[in-house]
């Protein structure tokens, strides 16, 4: 997995992150999201039971990539890979995270704010960064602004992305962006407009022009 990471978030450029409460809404989420055709699905480490949650997804969801966020400490990371995570995000540059999961092969993704950061991260190792939290950097004009520097390096934003901002993020240099509350808003969430949110989130992968799932 870690030497087609890149590659991946090239072809696929939407990742769904998903913090859930419960476990039935978290499996929902999951589910919504790969019917829609998004492929690359992020369980966040502060979920409802997520350990739990990514061993299922990797059996239901075969054709999608099951991976995990917001870790923050070495446990963590040594709990989501036994359960077969495969890939990980965090909201911070940690040396020793990014280490140990490339030498299980697994690709972490650290998260950063800085142009400092995002240059330390890459000297450590990290294939892609997360740039986080982007709207309050900004949003898509730091992404901008980034790339005089920084032109072709992989930046993933996440944090407050919305439906709405993702095709601005990408033209404006983004690797891949990450979605999360835009992609299950609570009042459609409250409704059980499940139809409803899969729709957006396939009209989105049209207009970016994603391939078929």
């Amino acid at each position: 997995m870690l030497h087609c990471w890149l590659s991946l978030l090239k072809k696929y450029r939407l990742i769904a992150v998903i913090r859930a409460q419960t476990w039935e809404l978290g499996k929902k989420m999951a589910h919504t999201a790969a019917d829609a055709g998004i492929k690359l699905i992020e369980i966040t480490w502060n979920s409802y039971q997520p350990a739990k949650l990514v061993h299922y997804l990797r059996q239901q969801l075969p054709d999608c990539y099951i991976g995990v966020g917001t870790i923050l400490t070495m446990t963590q990371l040594e709990d989501a890979i036994k359960v077969g995570a495969q890939f990980a995000f965090s909201p911070h540059f940690n040396q020793d995270l990014i280490t140990f999961a490339h030498h299980h092969h697994i690709p972490f993704t650290p998260g950063t704010l800085s142009p400092t950061e995002i240059i330390n991260a890459f000297n450590g190792g990290a294939k892609a960064v997360k740039v986080f939290p982007i709207q309050a950097l900004g949003g898509v004009s730091y992404i901008k602004s980034l790339q005089g520097p920084m032109a072709g390096f992989p930046l993933i934003p996440t944090g407050g992305v919305t439906i709405a901002q993702t095709i601005d993020f990408l033209e404006a240099g983004a690797i891949a962006v990450g979605l999360s509350g835009d992609l299950f808003p609570l009042d459609l969430v409250k409704a059980q407009q499940w139809e409803v949110m899969g729709d957006r989130i396939y009209q989105l992968r049209q207009k970016i022009n994603l391939p078929p799932q």
